[in-house]
C-alpha cells in the first residue's frame, strides 16, 4: 500500500470532478466558436465552468481564461501586465522565492531588453523588501509552493501592479486582494493536469505577449480544453465548499508532523509554523542526500518530494531555500492530501527517524 504525501505536486482527482470529466468529454468534444449543436452544447459546457470557477474564487466570469497549464497562466500573466505597462517601463520585480515559471518568465523578459530584480525574503521565507523605484509589475506569490509560507501579498499591489501566483493555494485558502493579474492550476486542487486558470482584473491594463489566436475568448491560445475546465471548475468547488474544515484537519495533522520531525537530530524545519498552507511541510536533514530519503520513503511505501519542486527532476538545488538561507540539500517536502489520516501522519514520523540515521550510518556520520 502507498501512502501519497505529495499532493503539492498533484492532487489526486477529486471525486466530484470525475463524473463530470466523463461526461463532459463524451459530449464536450465540438469546437464552442461554431454554430451547430454539438458546438453550443460544448459554449455552454465551457460558460458554466467559467461561472462556476469565477464564483468559487471570488471573481467576475468575464475575468477568468483558461489555460493549457498553470505555467502558460504564469506567463500570461506576468508577460501580458508588461507588455500592457510597456509604456510606463519595463522593471520586472519578483520575489526570490517565486516559482520557477515566474523566475523563468523574468529572464525570458530580460533577454529581450527588459530589466528583472529579486526581493529578498526573511528565514520563513517571507517577503520583506520592498520593490526599487520604477518598478512596472510586481510578482509575489500567494503562498510559497514549497514551504507554504503565506506572503504579505496586500502591501505589494500598492507599489505597481501586482501579479499573484495562487497555483498553490487556489481551491485551499481565499484569494487575497490587490492583484492585477492571477493564475492558478487545476492539478493542485484535485482537477485533472492540463488545466490553468488566468485571472485579469477588469480595467487591468494587460495586453497578450504572444501571437494571439481567433478564440472564445481572446486571451487564450488554442482550442479550449472543455471537459477538462469543466471537471476542474467541479473541483475547485467542491474544495472551497469543504475548505474550512479540511484547513483545520490538515494544519492540525502537519503542527503534529512539525513537532515530530523536529525531533530528528540535525533537521532543520522551514517556513512560516503557523501563517502557512494548511496541507504542507518542508524539512531538511544536515548530512543526508534528499533524493536517498526520498528513495527509501518510497520503499517502505511513503510517495513525498525533495528538492525545488520545479527543479528536482535536474538534481539542482533549490533556489527558495537558499534565498531563505536554510539548507538547500537534504530537504523533503510533505504535503497531505484530503484523504491523509493521523495513522498516516503516525506512520511516516515511525519510519522516518530510522531512514534518516539509516542512510546518515551509511555515509559514516
Amino acid at each position: 500500500m502507498t501512502t501519497y504525501l505529495d499532493s503539492a505536486s498533484g492532487e489526486p482527482l477529486h471525486p466530484a470532478a470525475k463524473t463530470v470529466l466523463e461526461q463532459a468529454t463524451e459530449h464536450g468534444y465540438a469546437d464552442p466558436r461554431r454554430l451547430h449543436g454539438p458546438a453550443r452544447n460544448a459554449r455552454i459546457m465551457l460558460d458554466n465552468a467559467r461561472e462556476a470557477t469565477a464564483q468559487a474564487l471570488g471573481v467576475r466570469p468575464d475575468e477568468v481564461t483558461f489555460t493549457p497549464s498553470g505555467t502558460h497562466a504564469v506567463h500570461l500573466g506576468v508577460l501580458g501586465l508588461l507588455a500592457g505597462h510597456a509604456r510606463s517601463g519595463s522593471l520586472l520585480a519578483a520575489s526570490a522565492v517565486e516559482h520557477a515559471s515566474v523566475m523563468h518568465a523574468g529572464r525570458w523578459h530580460e533577454a529581450r531588453g527588459g530589466s528583472f530584480a529579486t526581493l529578498a525574503v526573511d528565514p520563513l521565507g517571507r517577503v520583506t523588501e520592498e520593490p526599487p523605484a520604477g518598478t512596472t509589475v510586481v510578482a509575489v506569490q500567494a503562498a510559497n509552493h514549497e514551504v507554504g509560507t503565506v506572503q504579505p501579498v496586500a502591501s505589494y499591489g500598492e507599489s505597481a501592479p501586482l501579479f499573484l501566483d495562487a497555483c498553490a493555494s487556489a481551491g485551499r485558502l481565499p484569494l487575497p486582494e490587490g492583484w492585477a493579474a492571477a493564475a492558478a492550476s487545476a492539478h493542485k486542487w484535485g482537477g485533472p493536469a492540463g488545466v490553468g486558470v488566468l485571472l485579469v482584473r477588469k480595467g487591468a491594463r494587460w495586453r497578450n505577449p504572444f501571437p494571439g489566436d481567433d478564440r472564445v475568448d481572446e486571451r487564450a491560445t488554442g482550442m479550449e480544453n472543455v471537459a477538462g475546465a469543466l471537471a476542474a471548475a467541479a473541483a475547485l468547488q467542491a474544495m472551497v465548499a469543504e475548505q474550512e474544515d479540511l484547513a483545520a484537519r490538515q494544519h492540525a495533522l502537519v503542527d503534529r508532523l512539525r513537532a515530530g520531525v523536529a525531533t530528528i537530530p540535525d533537521t532543520d524545519v522551514v517556513g512560516d509554523p503557523d501563517v502557512r498552507l494548511p496541507h504542507l511541510l518542508t524539512c531538511s536533514f544536515l548530512y543526508v542526500d534528499g533524493e536517498a530519503i526520498v528513495g527509501e520513503l518510497d520503499r517502505r511505501g511513503f510517495s513525498v518530494a525533495s528538492g525545488s519542486a520545479c527543479t528536482a527532476s535536474a538534481l539542482e538545488p533549490s533556489h527558495v531555500l537558499a534565498a531563505m538561507g536554510a539548507l538547500t540539500h537534504g530537504n523533503v517536502r510533505i504535503s497531505l492530501g484530503r484523504e491523509t489520516t493521523a495513522d498516516d501522519v503516525d506512520r511516516l514520523l515511525a519510519a522516518l527517524p530510522d531512514v534518516v540515521a539509516g542512510i546518515r550510518e551509511e555515509a559514516g556520520l
